[in-house]
């Protein structure tokens, strides 16, 4: 049999130029495709890993943060707790003071009761005694106890001793700046209207005394029981029966106070 050389080599160039072509436009692409698919799923693993290592890193900062969280919380707890306490503390400590406070103004309330009932037994007792005495001197005596008070009063101002002169000048002395200014330094307040002949012999003690005329303000006083009171820049000089119903009002007062409450 003989070879056709001619065939084998166009056979050879055929098959080499189907290599080429295969290499060139088939395995080529394909070598390519399936690098670009390794590269492709690389870098999905990457990313992968990537995502991975963040999300064990977010979840270690979540862990820690929670853990922070834990215990803040608890701080706080704790602290509201303490807070609370401290002002339930204070509440009840508000509380007692309050409590002492208005058993102090109870108690204080309760004394200031039993005084005013205690003055008004003494001052209804001074009333129902010179109701008594009045009556008793009007039958015993021509005059009435006005003009005996205001008698009284005048040899009192005629009475004083050195010492009460010095001081009622003093007194006046010290309140000379009211004449001044237009007011009346003497001031004389009576339990009861005085007649004209009363306030002058009042006045002429009075100027006797101070050895020189002064002005002078008489007042009617009810308060003060059947007597006379004369005062000038604090100085008092008074005469008056409530003076001798002191020790029956201090009696009274003591009796008061013994009372089983």
């Amino acid at each position: 049999m003989q070879i056709n050389w001619f065939t084998v080599i166009a056979q050879v160039l055929n098959f080499l130029i189907l290599v080429w072509l295969l290499k060139r436009f088939l395995y080529k692409p394909i070598l390519k495709a399936i690098d670009e698919r390794e590269e492709k799923i690389a870098a999905q693993i990457k990313d992968a890993e990537a995502q991975d290592t963040s999300a064990k890193k977010e979840q270690i900062e979540f862990l820690k943060k929670n853990e922070t969280f834990d215990k803040e919380k608890k701080k706080l707890m704790d602290n509201a707790i303490a807070e609370t306490n401290e002002e339930r503390q204070k509440l009840l400590e508000d509380a007692r003071n309050e409590a002492a406070e208005l058993r102090s103004n109870l108690e204080k309330s309760l004394k200031e009761m039993q005084e005013n009932l205690n003055r008004d037994i003494v001052l209804k007792t001074q009333q129902e005694v010179f109701a008594i005495a009045r009556k008793t001197l009007a039958d015993l005596a021509s005059l009435s106890m006005e003009e005996q008070s205001a008698n009284i009063f005048i040899k009192r101002l005629y009475a004083l001793t050195i010492e009460e002169k010095e001081q009622f000048i003093e007194a006046f002395k010290q309140d000379s700046n009211l004449l001044a200014a237009g007011h009346d330094p003497i001031l004389v307040q009576s339990a009861f209207d005085l007649l004209e002949k009363q306030q002058t012999g009042i006045k002429s003690a009075v100027n006797a005394i101070l050895g020189t005329e002064t002005h002078f303000q008489f007042k009617t006083a009810p308060e003060i029981i059947s007597g006379i009171e004369l005062t000038s820049n604090g100085y008092k000089l008074a005469w008056s029966i409530s003076a001798y119903l002191n020790s029956l009002q201090k009696s009274i007062s003591e009796t008061m106070k013994e009372e089983p409450n």
